[in-house]
């Protein structure tokens, strides 16, 4: 068994840069301001993420997703409501929770379980997508084509939070200083309860934990352990759990990925790489690295210009 984490290179694409390592910490705002008109919308080499993220509606057309998770779009997006009797969604200025429907629902479904099965009140939904998908202007290099959620791994409260905590509550650290375990303190068997609530549902193919808690899940799961096979350690994941799901069936635009293999990723072997020094504890760059360009329009499947270009859904004919 390698010693290097179970990533494909494709997949490694996939994730990097799919969790800012604070992203869930990143305050928003109770009073957005709108990005600035383009100068040149139609500038070729204009990063695509500066186009997707001024559309704060998706596109009126028949839901789809398109292309791969780090390279793709989606037409006809679902809103998540931001308050349910199970879940609630945070850091609404960034306006990103938008997905597929099959996506939405599953949401709904984990944050009732999340309630049954682990005692909590719900659910807190971090980042999902944005209206039609696409590359974003910060936090992530998936969550483009409606199949990736965040999840925090703190508990909804009891109560109905107002905007200024919704933009400003910062989710908990479930992680030790050290960086080799989980904070006992903070970390019950409520969270594997719900992480492994979120990998039983046969539509999702991925879920991504920071190493410490992949560990932590290998070590107290009991019984049926076979969906631990879908959870993966990558960077980050300190605060929440990442959702990927599936291409929905009859989704022939979209580039999905195979299944998980190598067992349940719980060997000594097998997390080794994580907790190597010079990964938990990187040297910092010579230089501070230049932020990157992004991709551009013409590099994205050709439907996702369609979906840019088309009008925006009425959204009360979607209710």
């Amino acid at each position: 068994m390698p010693a290097r984490p179970f990533l494909s290179p494709v997949l490694t694409a996939a994730v990097i840069g799919c969790a800012s390592l604070a992203l869930a910490q990143d305050r928003g705002s109770v009073d957005p301001k709108p990005l600035p008109p383009l100068a040149n919308p139609n500038d070729p080499q204009l990063a695509a993420k500066e186009l997707f993220a001024r559309k704060l509606l998706p596109a009126a057309m028949p839901t789809r997703a398109i292309g791969a998770y780090n390279k793709g779009c989606i037409a006809g997006a679902a809103q998540m409501p931001i308050t349910g009797d199970t879940w609630q969604v945070m850091r609404l200025s960034r306006n990103r929770n938008w997905g597929h429907p099959d996506l939405v629902a599953l949401l709904k479904r984990l944050s009732v379980k999340a309630h049954k099965d682990a005692g909590w009140p719900g659910i807190l939904v971090g980042d999902m997508g944005q209206p039609r998908g696409g590359p974003a202007l910060s936090g992530h290099a998936s969550h483009q084509i409606g199949l990736d959620a965040d999840v925090w791994l703190t508990p909804m409260p009891d109560h109905l939070l107002s905007r200024e905590e919704r933009e400003e509550t910062s989710a908990t650290m479930m992680v030790r200083d050290d960086r080799l375990d989980v904070d006992p303190k903070v970390f019950t068997p409520g969270h594997l309860a719900v992480i492994r609530a979120a990998a039983q549902e046969p539509s999702v193919q991925r879920i991504f934990v920071n190493a410490a808690i992949k560990k932590a899940l290998c070590r107290e799961a009991k019984g049926d352990r076979d969906w631990l096979e879908k959870v993966r350690p990558w960077h980050g994941h300190d605060y929440h759990f990442h959702i990927r799901m599936r291409c929905p069936p009859g989704s022939d635009e979209c580039k999905g990925q195979t299944d998980q293999e190598g067992g349940e990723g719980c060997s000594t072997s097998d997390l080794a790489y994580w907790f190597k020094d010079s990964v938990l504890h990187p040297e910092p760059p010579k230089e501070p690295p230049k932020p990157p360009h992004g991709i551009t329009l013409a590099q994205l499947p050709t439907s996702c210009r369609q979906v840019l270009n088309a009008p925006d859904v009425k959204l009360e004919a979607r209710k």
